[in-house]
């Protein structure tokens, strides 16, 4: 069974840092480009951040460049996103998704590809 598991979520305040972690199995993690896509709350899926498949190049959309970092250990499969200086705006679920069928790094994930559930970040103080 092919599975994502995102966990690391939950309440800081602007400013504070957190680390999501996303466990992947039931497929060869190594051969897939990943990607972190969030929801906020009342609002369609944003695409946040991407790595290609052994970790060498990483992408970020503009709300979250210089503050959130993409990273991955594939002899562990899991993938992270290291969020620091968090804002109000973060808020969001965030889920994470391989990247093989989207057209584009800064576009979402096609359904096609493996999504998992989501962790809620929540950011207020």
């Amino acid at each position: 069974e092919v599975q994502l598991v995102e966990s690391g979520g939950g309440l800081v305040q602007p400013g504070g840092s957190l680390r999501l972690s996303c466990a992947a199995s039931g497929f060869t993690f190594r051969n897939y480009d990943m990607s972190w896509v969030r929801q906020p709350p009342g609002k369609g899926p944003e695409w946040v951040s991407s790595i290609d498949i052994g970790g060498e190049h990483a992408y970020y959309a503009g709300s979250v460049k210089g503050r959130f970092t993409i990273s991955r250990d594939n002899a562990r499969n899991t993938l992270y996103l290291h969020m620091n200086n968090l804002k109000p705006e973060d808020a969001a679920v965030y889920r994470c998704a391989t990247h093989a069928y989207g057209g584009s790094w800064q576009d979402l994930p096609s359904a096609r590809d493996y999504w998992g559930q989501g962790t809620q970040v929540t950011v207020s103080s």
